[in-house]
């Protein structure tokens, strides 16, 4: 399965279940893969959203491979680890980095 298909379906999930992001801000989340491009993350009025590319302006970029966003989704990726080792790399506001992981971890 594609990283795409994986994060479709975990927003997906959200979506369903908005619990865990009702409360949040709106926030525009990017994420650069090196094999499958640019997707951006948005969060706006307690739903998810994905768009290919850059439409947005987003306040964090997180600059990973697409078997590291995967284990990301999975809540599999040891993210101090990775960011330690050049396996992730944010530019932006870490804390919403760190956010990101802390969604995807409630939907697991």
């Amino acid at each position: 399965m594609s990283v795409k298909m994986e994060l479709n379906e975990l927003v997906d999930k959200m979506n369903a279940n908005p619990e865990h992001i009702k409360n949040e801000k709106d926030r525009v989340f990017q994420v650069n893969l090196a094999e499958s491009g640019s997707i951006q993350i948005i969060l706006k009025d307690g739903r998810v959203e994905v768009a290919e590319g850059t439409p947005y302006e987003s306040e964090v970029t997180l600059i990973l491979s697409d078997k590291n966003f995967s284990k990301l989704l999975k809540d599999d990726l040891n993210t101090t680890m990775a960011f330690m080792t050049g396996g992730l790399n944010v530019e932006g506001k870490m804390g919403l980095a760190l956010k990101l992981q802390e969604i995807v971890k409630q939907y697991q």
